[in-house]
Order: structure tokens, then C-alpha cells, then sequence
């Protein structure tokens, strides 16, 4: 069973004069703090956060020239600021690690990776860019086609997901859905679109269109049930050093500042570790404390990632208090640092340090200059 998943995300970085400031949504998987929560239309699902799923996923964005706004989803997205005006962008991730990207400039996928390649032969990798550059191009066109088809008119906004999940003894399940302003519309199954249950009735008018076009679906089929499994077991080899990267936390306590009288907020840290997804919990004994606040995971400087968890308390209830650290790269040796009510500021020690620093540097220019006085008063 294959442990990484396989994010395509995809997101405009620039937008036409008038469009409303979007912020794409951060990068990540399904199986922790994740894309799938982002996507409307729920077109992941519970079992998309298996931790051997490999997925793909893409939006369309459209809005009129006349400055409305545009709702940032992490996914494949092209912008279409009128029937003239368009741009994609995209980044490919796979775990934690990013072996691609394809800018709008640029007719072809950029590796980022010296194993991105995975194990396809320089002939399979040019068919498959091929594949995609006629893909961008047609898709495009074909939207815009399919808005006169549309009831109402600009903007509105297209999500579609697809890709595979990689499963024991050699088995895989792909998918492929499109979602229409936060509703599912429509789905690829064997070799047939089909219309969701509860779409709008214009739905089963585009499906009709789309089963129509053999060469489409033969392609979308070799994409999902060939192409992918493929590539992610490919990239699972060459890439195998680095997604199986463990390196393990390091955990401190302190204290923040007062929330009030009598009382106090714990701070457990936690840094240095990697793969991204972490598990930390105030505890009092093997109970779980229900106020635990856990901040963002946040990336060091070297790879690695950073947690701030925190714990508000009444001053005397902070006794028989842990913070418990669980991490792939611990195995089943947990960290668990309890609360000895003597923890101060992190902050605070690093300003004690760097003032007794600052004062032996002081105290030796003193003695140097008193010591280098006494010899030019002897000579």
C-alpha cells in the first residue's frame, strides 16, 4: 500500500485589472489539513483521506471584466475574465514535495525534481505533455461553448476532481466529478459522463453533448485508469528518499502572556519535524483537554515544520498538565512534557541570556581597559 498521496494543485497568479484579491488556498492532501475542505461541492469526500490516495484536482474560475469578485480554491483554475481573456497556471505536489509546475507562459510541464520523471521513458512524457497542451487549449474553447449552453450568465465558477487511489495487490479506483457554484453536476463512470443526483436538469443536456465525443472519453479514461497509477508508483520509486523523510520533533514548554487574574495560558512547542502532518494535545492524564487551541503548522527555514499549541487555565488547575507530541518519525515513543509550573517565557530566556552576555562582554572591556591602563602607567 502506497502511504503518500498525490495533490495536483493549480492556481492563477495574476488576474486582470478589476478582479477582487484572492488568495490561493495553501497546498496540501486530503489526508490532513487539506485541500478537500476548500473545494465546494464536497467533491472529495471521507475517502479521499485515505493516505494512499492519489488525487487530482482542477477548477475553471469565470468572471465578468466589470470588477466582481473570484473565490480562490486550491486546485487547477483558469481565469476567464471575458471570451477573450484567460489564464492558467498549476503546480503539482506529491506529499509534501512539489516535482512540477506549468506556468501560463509556458507550453510545458517544468520539473522541479531530479526524479520527477518518475519511471516514464522520454516517448511517454512527450505524449503525455502533448495530451495536456491539447487539453489547455480545447478546454478553453469548450467552456466557452458550453456558457451559451448555461442558464444565467457571468461569473460563475467550475470545480472538477479527478484521480486515482492506489489500493493492495495492484488494485486502483479512479474518479473524475465536476461541481458547478459549490454543487456536483456531473461525473465520469467507466466510460460515460453521467449527471449527479439532484443536478439541475441542463446537466444531462451537457452529458449528452460530452458521451458524444469518443476520442474525449477514451482519453479521460487512459488518464484516469492507466496514466495515473502509473506515474504515482513511478514517482514513489524514484522519489522514495525523499517522501519517506522522517526527522523527528523537538518539544518545549512555556508560558504566554496572562489571560487575566489568576490566569494562565500553557504553550507547548513543537518544531523541527517532518512529514507536515503532527499530532499535539494538552492532556490531564490520558484525558484529552477540550481547550486545547492549536495554532497553524508553519515551515522552518530548513523543511521542516513548526506548531504552537496552547491551553488556558485557571492558575490552580495548571497541576498534573502534559503536552503529548505524536509523529510519524516517533514510532510509538510519544513526547509527553508535563506541566511543573515553573515553565517562563521562551522569550524571557532569551532576553536573560543575551543580557548575561552582553554583560560579561561589558565586564571584560572593564578589566581589559583597567588591565591595559595599569601598564602604561608602569612603563
Amino acid at each position: 500500500m502506497w502511504e503518500y498521496p498525490l495533490d495536483i494543485v493549480l492556481f492563477p497568479t495574476q488576474k486582470p485589472d478589476g478582479f477582487a484579491k484572492v488568495s490561493p488556498a495553501k497546498a496540501g492532501h486530503c489526508e490532513f489539513p487539506s485541500l478537500c475542505p476548500q473545494v465546494p461541492g464536497n467533491l472529495c469526500g471521507e475517502k479521499w483521506k485515505q493516505p494512499h490516495s492519489a488525487l487530482i484536482l482542477w477548477s475553471t474560475r469565470m468572471a465578468q471584466k466589470a470588477g466582481l469578485t473570484e473565490q480562490g480554491e486550491a486546485c487547477r483554475i483558469s481565469s476567464f475574465a471575458n471570451s477573450s481573456w484567460t489564464r492558467t497556471d498549476g503546480l503539482m505536489w506529491l506529499g509534501e514535495l512539489q516535482p512540477y509546475t506549468w506556468r501560463n507562459e509556458s507550453s510545458t510541464i517544468r520539473f522541479l525534481k531530479h526524479w520527477s520523471q518518475g519511471t516514464f521513458s522520454d516517448q511517454q512524457w512527450e505524449q503525455l505533455q502533448h495530451t495536456f497542451q491539447v487539453y489547455r487549449s480545447s478546454f478553453t474553447r469548450d467552456i466557452r461553448e458550453f456558457v451559451k449552453m448555461l442558464p444565467g450568465d457571468y461569473p460563475f465558477e467550475i470545480q472538477i476532481s479527478g484521480g486515482c487511489e492506489l489500493l493492495p495487490r495492484n488494485i486502483s479506483e479512479s474518479f473524475l466529478r465536476a461541481a458547478l457554484q459549490e454543487k456536483d453536476v456531473l461525473s465520469f463512470q467507466g466510460m460515460s459522463w453521467v449527471s449527479a443526483p439532484d443536478a439541475p436538469p441542463w446537466s444531462q443536456v451537457v452529458c449528452k453533448v460530452l458521451n458524444e465525443d469518443q476520442g474525449t472519453k477514451e482519453t479521460v479514461h487512459w488518464l484516469l485508469h492507466d496514466i495515473c497509477p502509473e506515474l504515482v508508483k513511478g514517482l514513489m520509486q524514484t522519489g522514495k528518499s525523499e517522501l519517506e523523510k522522517q526527522v523527528k520533533p523537538e518539544a518545549w514548554l512555556s508560558s504566554g502572556p496572562s489571560p487575566g487574574p489568576d490566569r494562565l495560558l500553557l504553550v507547548c512547542h513543537v518544531s523541527g519535524f517532518y512529514p507536515k502532518p503532527v499530532w499535539v494535545m494538552w492532556m490531564r492524564g490520558e484525558q484529552e483537554e477540550p481547550g486545547t487551541q492549536q495554532g497553524d503548522v508553519m515551515p522552518n527555514a530548513d523543511s521542516t515544520w513548526y506548531l504552537r499549541v496552547t491551553l488556558e487555565v485557571a492558575a490552580g488547575e495548571a497541576a498534573g498538565l502534559s503536552c503529548r507530541v505524536k509523529h510519524s518519525s516517533l514510532g510509538d515513543q510519544d513526547i509527553i512534557l508535563y506541566w511543573d509550573g515553573k515553565r517562563v517565557s521562551r522569550g524571557l530566556i532569551v532576553v536573560l541570556v543575551i543580557l548575561v552576555f552582553v554583560l560579561l562582554f561589558v565586564g571584560g572591556l572593564v578589566f581589559w581597559f583597567r588591565k591595559h591602563r595599569r601598564y602604561q602607567d608602569i612603563s
